[in-house]
């Protein structure tokens, strides 16, 4: 009796936050079954995922269909990010979103392609009014695709509210079959403030846990003094995909009593990056392992929070027993519990903490300026989320900034001063980031006069790299002097060793043509029916420049009736 009336509490709960949002008023952008590669609010790289990513079969090309009627208020070209991207606004305020797609419909692509020629960029941001490209409810838009920063073909799908924040589409009347409960894959105990101590440790533990016959999962009994937060490592399966997606709610009780609950209902972008705050950043940082803490610190702004009683700190009193009931859920209603026996008792210290106070104090709420040997570096103001002793040093003709355990909020500025032997090539060198392996990667540079400065979110070593060598330009699916009057493209491979591809510009017989830049393959495209050109014997000719100004010069003829 006690579960039914739990599954009937859970089920009012999703049921009033769909209540919200109109259920029948977008229809599918697919016509295929809804199975998805990713959820909202999923934890990624410095952000929450935005939308949800429906799989397209493994291919691209599928029609994509506007969710209702609007008109085309934006569309986003762009190399990374969301690649080519479609954004439609609705009489009822909202905006849906459609991203990685291959290609426009042909009235969409020729507005586009307008435009893109006169501002000669295969990158570009438009806003048309609201009268120039009117969409109907299930019209054609686009074709699905795998442009910009996606790891294989699949549609993102986003809508927003008249404020420009994404809510959770699953909110919104689509249906995913989902039958099975998020699996919890660890508890974590963090013992909170000088006092407090969890199984005679001041270091986070993470909890045994034992699978038991009602399905739920029973912790060994935890003992503790003082304040302690919890933590989980957790995802989501739908049926029909075997992704690890995020769960939507995590929810904490304190014998009985609901004490805790945060959802991915909706968030804003503008606290996106405040995701590095709610996981256990130095454990992800090691083992890129993300711990949800179920508790909230003072620098933590997030707004996914429904109920934060002492802000998810549960205060543990000596003599007194305790029963923490964790609960993670996912929108369909099921729900993995684990049961956390706490006994207060006095601790006697057996393993300290492990961290260790060296450097210089860094202050977050304010600037900070500091030197190592001829290097400075400024953190602005709110450049971290929490103060902390920050180790810099100078060795080996590198600059070790701190190191990748501390989650940095927004760009500080290291520059380093040329040594003279250097100031002859300065035209070609730039500031590297040294991954654990001792590979390059480009931060973007500028120099004034002798000293060379980067603006970067990265921690970690950094060194002054050289780069004589111009990227290379291969031709693909076609050679010189060659008749290709049966191809559709033009495609040409350019790759860079080092400081990477800065700028691209290709021309036929003296006129700049559109080509598209696809990087996860280094791949220029340019399509043959954007423009008829009557001459048989054409001139092709590409630049193609790097981040550091080495440029490399392909020319070539072709004919084509």
């Amino acid at each position: 009796m006690r579960y039914f009336i739990l599954i009937c509490i859970l089920f009012f709960q999703f049921t009033n936050a769909q209540n919200q949002y109109p259920q029948d008023y977008f229809q599918s952008p697919l016509n295929i079954q809804f199975v998805l590669a990713g959820t909202f609010g999923e934890l990624r790289s410095n952000h929450f995922h935005s939308g949800i990513d429906i799989k397209t079969q493994q291919r691209e090309g599928l029609n994509v269909y506007a969710a209702a009627e609007g008109y085309v208020s934006r569309i986003k070209v762009q190399h990374y990010g969301y690649g080519k991207a479609l954004y439609i606004t609705h009489p009822n305020g909202y905006t849906s979103v459609y991203g990685h797609l291959q290609k426009f419909s042909p009235e969409i692509e020729a507005f586009l392609k307008k435009e893109q020629y006169k501002k000669q960029s295969y990158e570009i941001e438009l806003f048309p009014s609201e009268n120039e490209l009117k969409v109907t409810k299930g019209q054609f838009v686009a074709l699905s695709g795998n442009t910009g920063g996606s790891g294989g073909p699949h549609l993102h799908f986003e809508l927003r509210d008249s404020q420009e924040k994404p809510i959770n589409p699953l909110l919104f009347g689509y249906h995913v079959k989902d039958t099975k409960a998020p699996r919890i894959l660890g508890v974590h105990a963090y013992p909170i403030g000088d006092n407090s101590a969890i199984n005679n440790t001041k270091n986070p533990i993470e909890l045994r846990l034992t699978p038991q016959p009602n399905g739920t999962l029973l912790a060994d009994k935890i003992y503790a003094s003082g304040t302690i937060g919890l933590g989980v490592e957790t995802y989501d399966q739908l049926d029909m995909a075997y992704n690890k997606n995020g769960a939507y709610k995590v929810a904490t009780k304190v014998n009985g009593a609901s004490y805790f609950e945060y959802d991915f209902e909706t968030f804003s972008f503008a606290e996106s990056r405040y995701i590095n705050t709610l996981i256990d950043y130095p454990v992800y940082a090691e083992n890129r392992h993300r711990i949800q803490k179920c508790f909230v610190e003072p620098y933590n702004k997030l707004s996914i929070y429904k109920k934060r009683e002492n802000n998810g700190l549960i205060n543990i009193n000596n003599g007194l027993n305790y029963q923490i009931t964790m609960e993670v859920s996912d929108l369909a209603g099921n729900t993995s519990t684990v049961i956390i026996p706490v006994e207060g008792t006095a601790q006697g210290l057996t393993n300290s903490s492990s961290i260790k106070n060296e450097g210089a104090y860094l202050i977050a709420n304010r600037d900070n300026i500091f030197t190592v040997g001829d290097a400075s570096l400024f953190f602005p103001e709110n450049t971290f989320y929490y103060n902390f002793f920050i180790n810099l040093k100078d060795e080996n003709d590198a600059i070790v900034v701190h190191n990748e355990s501390i989650p940095v909020k927004d760009n500080y500025t290291l520059s380093i001063p040329l040594k003279d032997e250097n100031t002859a090539d300065k035209d070609k060198l730039f500031i590297a980031h040294v991954s654990d392996k001792g590979d390059y990667s480009y931060e973007y540079t500028y120099r004034k006069e002798n000293v060379l400065s980067t603006r970067t979110r990265n921690l970690g070593t950094f060194k002054i790299v050289k780069d004589s060598v111009a990227p290379t330009i291969k031709p693909i699916n076609f050679s010189d002097g060659q008749w290709i009057s049966t191809h559709n493209d033009i495609k040409v491979k350019i790759t860079d060793d080092l400081s990477g591809i800065n700028t691209y510009r290709a021309t036929i017989n003296g006129e700049w043509i559109l080509v598209e830049y696809e990087y996860k393959k280094n791949m220029l495209t340019y399509n043959l029916s954007d423009h008829h050109f009557e001459n048989t014997e054409n001139n092709l000719e590409i630049v193609v420049t790097d981040n550091v100004g080495n440029t490399n010069t392909f020319k070539a003829t072709y004919f084509k009736k």
